[in-house]
């Protein structure tokens, strides 16, 4: 069901819920949290009760560090909840810690990102877990649509907008025109897959065992999608899987290219086929107005000339790319709207 309510609570965030990363909104500051989605937790007995020791930051620093009895986790997959329970202390303490500078949220109606592919079950979960955290009213909005709003696309006139929005877990394509999608498509291949890509990269070619955190710090330091005027070095850290002892290797920015270029052929593929089955009369309003590409892998190096050269249409990455989507929930919070203006799908009432 797609409607939309005005505003009639004094407290309203907007929540982008990330497989990697928890980006939240509040309606008059701004972005307040930017965190990753991670807990660690210390296992109590053999039942499985936990007790959640770290959030964000400070857990994701004990990845692959943590002792016997205390482990990491993600409470969600590929953009969709993965443990409800984790969920749920995960969005109850973000919400808690964004209102600590203005006095603690009393129950705030919230706006919350789905990948516009998730089915109605999947999208009900994230009402739910919302609710259950505190939220007074919870409504989603799919993310190709909040980020195109992010960025300040046109998004409600008769003329075809393109957005890729390259997250963690997935990478969501889609075409929109009079406020609505037309045509999407979702891939459950993104940032975390560009990582698992370099920690086997390390692993086939240097027998060195990494961890994800260094994965993604050498996917900074030195990625890219297209041949580079100096190609980057980086020194590697990490566990010889013959001896066990510590081991530093060298490797290139070209190597890690190779290991990547499966993924983003994938995506390249995925923006292609999106194309091809997109209107002419749209496909007309993309190629002048070009495709932007959104999400925190947005920014690997030669992305937007990689794609500009396969597609053969104008390619802009957003001013904010981490930021896009929970900047566009920021807007449709702060912004009155008309039902026709934002596809919005509310319900506030588990099992409703």
């Amino acid at each position: 069901m797609f409607k939309f309510k005005p505003n009639i609570f004094n407290h309203e965030i907007g929540i982008d819920i990330g497989t990697v990363n928890t980006v939240i909104y509040v309606k008059s500051k701004g972005v307040t949290i930017d965190e990753p989605s991670v807990i660690a937790v210390r296992n109590l007995n053999r039942k499985g009760q936990k007790e959640i020791i770290a959030f964000g930051a400070a857990a994701k620093k004990m990845i692959g560090r943590t002792p016997v009895g205390i482990s990491t986790l993600r409470p969600l997959s590929h953009g969709v909840i993965a443990d409800f329970e984790m969920t749920r202390h995960m969005i109850r303490h973000y919400m808690a810690r964004a209102g600590a500078s203005g006095g603690v949220f009393s129950h705030p109606r919230v706006a919350v990102c789905v990948p516009a592919s998730v089915t109605e079950v999947e999208k009900r979960a994230v009402v739910e877990v919302t609710l259950a955290a505190g939220a007074k009213e919870a409504f989603v909005v799919e993310e190709p649509l909040a980020a195109a709003v992010g960025i300040g696309l046109p998004i409600n006139e008769a003329q075809g907008n393109m957005v890729v929005n390259m997250g963690g877990g997935t990478c969501e394509v889609a075409v929109m025109s009079l406020g609505g999608i037309v045509i999407n498509q979702s891939l459950r291949v993104a940032g975390e897959a560009i990582d698992e890509a370099i920690v086997s990269l390390l692993r086939q070619n240097y027998t060195l065992a990494i961890g994800e955190s260094t994965a993604e710090e050498i996917k900074i330091a030195i990625g890219s999608v297209i041949p580079l005027e100096q190609e980057l070095r980086m020194d590697v850290k990490g566990r010889d899987l013959v001896d066990g002892l510590p081991k530093v290797v060298t490797i290139s920015s070209e190597e890690v290219r190779d290991a990547i270029e499966p993924i983003i052929v994938q995506i390249e593929d995925t923006i292609r086929t999106t194309l091809e089955r997109t209107p002419p009369e749209l496909v007309r309003d993309i190629v002048d107005q070009g495709i932007v590409l959104s999400g925190g892998t947005a920014n690997l190096r030669g992305l937007n000339i990689r794609f500009a050269d396969a597609l053969n249409v104008p390619i802009h990455i957003a001013e904010q790319p981490l930021y896009s989507v929970a900047l566009g929930l920021g807007k449709i919070l702060e912004t009155p709207r008309k039902p026709s203006e934002v596809s919005i799908t509310l319900d506030n009432k588990p099992g409703a």
